[in-house]
This record gives structure tokens, C-alpha cells and sequence, in this order.
């Protein structure tokens, strides 16, 4: 009797607002379901069992992402389940899951509010969005000591943009930094004529703003075309390759969040994402080496059926839930939810994508830094946290 496949699903989004990001998701997944196929399947319980990938649209929205969760639980009998692309979605995704008490990972949401809902069949890979930009102040400080000024900007609804500039106030309170300025926006129609008059007249050393990555977008147009962007500009958006790719030599030292970079030549960054190398040393690895990964991602996006796709944070996080959910079947001996709930809380381990850690109680990642990037000579250079960092934060030439 052949072993039974192993049923890894994903609602995805193929259309909508997220198609980019889902192809990309899809792709990654792909590429570690190949590369674990090659070798056999993952090992469970002591069987090697095959992959069988199986996805449906979520066409980027709430009710299509629980319409898609429900029919690969339901229907396709999923074994594991990976949750979606954007905050969102997988706050969407878990509501279905959780009634189904079918274990979520969570590779696609980082909003810190799904971890606070209290759902014990969540478990996380993404830094939370309250801890975004935990490094910024930290970093700005280090090269400019007299920095003391901070303004904030952010789109009025949403989770994400309160969690990430909760926490940023949060190191500035620690810090010594005073707020000069706050503001919100509708993301709709931002405008940010007056917004960036009074980012302005503010003179404020540090400007952190938080909205979509079109709001992110045409801030920095603003920010450059006024004169008016303050000696430190951190945006939300800026460590995405599109922001370089639409702003040009106007993208240059605008800071950004990055879940993942790809390796570098570097010595320091030989383990970004991860802990600090004698911290790093302690903690077992596990999967492929960040230069594999890599590998397999550029062919994952070379062979994407829509057409080519560039390697980005969404294809290596949907890859590394596969790498950490092969270690965890590992560990439970059992694809059965709560075995894998079991495992993944006592686990501490490496991938090329960072730390897996979680908090036991409520599956939120814990022992991840995040990084930030810079633009600099039209490249993305990781700036922190320092044992990672391939370069330092620049403080960019006047416009």
C-alpha cells in the first residue's frame, strides 16, 4: 500500500489586490514542497510521506479567504494548513480555522492582533507589527547621538499601522525622543499637501510614517519635491524593491522593515535575520542553508506558471513555513493539529529565514528581530540590528 500523501494547503490570493504577493506565496511553497519531494517527502513518524500542495483562490478578500479555508479543511481534508498573504486575510483565515480547531500557520499576517485574540490554533513565523521598527531609534542614535525629535505619521484605520507606530513610541518614550508631531490620514486619499508642510515646519530629526504602500509611495514623492524630508525618513513601505523600483535615486536613504533579506557576500551578513552569531551558535539549524534557499526560490519564480516572479519576503516566508512545519512533524511524530500545536511551543530553532520561537500560550513569535534596510547607491543595505548589518545608516545628502 503506497504511504499516504501528506495534504499541505493554502488560501491564496491568485487575484485582487494580493496577486502579486500570493503568486509569490504560492511560489515559495512550491519550491519547498519540490525540494522536500526530491528527498523523498517529510519524514512523519517515521514514514517519508509525499507532498501534495493544494491551493484556492482567495481573490484577496475577507469573505473569499473564509469561503477558501473552509473548503481545504472541509472538502480537500487538509493535513496542514498555511494561512494567506496580509493581515487581514489571515485574521480572516484563523476565525475559519479556529471554529475548525485546525492549526494556522501563519506566514503572510503580521499584525500583532492576531496573537491577542486569544486563538490557540495560531502559530507564527512573521516579527509582530508592534515590533516593526523596534531597531529604528536604536540605529538613528547610533550615528546621530543629538537626535532627540520624532514626528508620526499613519493611516487612520487599520491594525497594523497602530501597532507599528505604538511601538515605535514605545522605544521613543525609552529613549528620550519627543513626539513633535502626530498625525493620521485617510488612506483612500491622503493628499498630504498640508501633512508634509507641517512635517516641515516641524524640523524634526525623524519621520516615521505608516500606511499602504501607495500612501508610502507618493509621501516620499512629496517629502523629496518639497525639500521637506527631515535628516531620517523610516516609511513602512520603503523595504519593498517596488519602492526603488517607482521612486528612482528619489528612494535613496529612506528606511525601511524587512521580514528577510537575501544573503549577501558579506561576513556580517552571513545570518541575517537570525540571532546574534554566539547567540546563534547555541541554537540547532535546521533545512536548508540561506544560499539553498535562495536557489530554490530563483527557480521557483523563474518556472511561475503567470510568468516570471523576483524573489521577495513573501516567497521566503511562505518557503520557510514549509521548513518549519517539516521540523515540527518531525518533532510530534504525528500530522495531527494538536500534536503540531504541542511541538512548534517547545521548539527553538534556526531556518535561513530567523529564529522559530514562539510564546506557548498564544503561538506569537518570539526572539525574531526584524530588519531594517536602507537605500543606498540604489541597493537595499541592512542597517540592523548590528550583528546582521552589512553596512551602517547613512545620513543621506540634502535633497
Amino acid at each position: 500500500m503506497p504511504t499516504p500523501a501528506l495534504k499541505v494547503a493554502i488560501p491564496v490570493s491568485l487575484s485582487g489586490t494580493f496577486s502579486l504577493q500570493g503568486r509569490q506565496a504560492l511560489a515559495g511553497l512550491r519550491a519547498w514542497a519540490a525540494a522536500a519531494n526530491r528527498r523523498g517527502g517529510v519524514r512523519v513518524g517515521g514514514q517519508l510521506r509525499p507532498v501534495q500542495l493544494i491551493w484556492r483562490d482567495d481573490r484577496s478578500r475577507r469573505d473569499g479567504v473564509q469561503q477558501a479555508t473552509e473548503r481545504l479543511i472541509v472538502d480537500d481534508a487538509a493535513d496542514v494548513l498555511i494561512g494567506p498573504y496580509s493581515a487581514v486575510l489571515s485574521l480572516a483565515a484563523a476565525e475559519v480555522s479556529r471554529r475548525h480547531r485546525k492549526l494556522l500557520w501563519n506566514q503572510g499576517g503580521a499584525s500583532a492582533e492576531i496573537y491577542r485574540r486569544g486563538n490557540p490554533w495560531v502559530v507564527g513565523l512573521l516579527t509582530p507589527s508592534d515590533e516593526y521598527l523596534a531597531g529604528l531609534l536604536p540605529a538613528v542614535r547610533q550615528v546621530s547621538p543629538a537626535a532627540a525629535t520624532l514626528a508620526i505619521l499613519r493611516a487612520a484605520t487599520g491594525a497594523f499601522p497602530a501597532d507599528v507606530c505604538r511601538g515605535v513610541e514605545r522605544a521613543a518614550a525609552a529613549l528620550g525622543f519627543r513626539c513633535v508631531l502626530r498625525r493620521e490620514f485617510d488612506a483612500r486619499n491622503p493628499g498630504f499637501a498640508d501633512v508634509v508642510a507641517e512635517v516641515r515646519q516641524a524640523a524634526t530629526d525623524l519621520l516615521v510614517a505608516v500606511g499602504r504602500l501607495e500612501n508610502d509611495l507618493l509621501l516620499a514623492r512629496r517629502l523629496m519635491e518639497t525639500g521637506a524630508r527631515p535628516p531620517f525618513a523610516a516609511l513602512a513601505a520603503a523595504g519593498v524593491q517596488r519602492f526603488q523600483d517607482e521612486l528612482g535615486a528619489a528612494a535613496e536613504g529612506f528606511i525601511g522593515p524587512s521580514q528577510w533579506e537575501p544573503p549577501t557576500p558579506s561576513p556580517a551578513a552571513e545570518s541575517v535575520g537570525a540571532p546574534g552569531r554566539d547567540e546563534a551558535d547555541s541554537i540547532p539549524y535546521f533545512g536548508p542553508t540561506a544560499a539553498a534557499a535562495l536557489d530554490e526560490l530563483r527557480r521557483a519564480g523563474d518556472a511561475a506558471p503567470a510568468g516570471p516572479l523576483p524573489v521577495d519576503y513573501p516567497m521566503a516566508q511562505a518557503y520557510a513555513a514549509g521548513v518549519v512545519v517539516e521540523r515540527c512533524l518531525q518533532a510530534a511524530g504525528a500530522a495531527a493539529d494538536a500534536a503540531l500545536r504541542e511541538a512548534a511551543a517547545g521548539l527553538d530553532f534556526r531556518t535561513f529565514y530567523g529564529r522559530f520561537r514562539i510564546d506557548p500560550a498564544t503561538g506569537r513569535p518570539a526572539g525574531r528581530q526584524m530588519l531594517l534596510v536602507q537605500w543606498q547607491g540604489g541597493r537595499k543595505v541592512v542597517i540592523w540590528p548590528p550583528e546582521t548589518a552589512s553596512g551602517r545608516l547613512r545620513l543621506p545628502q540634502p535633497p
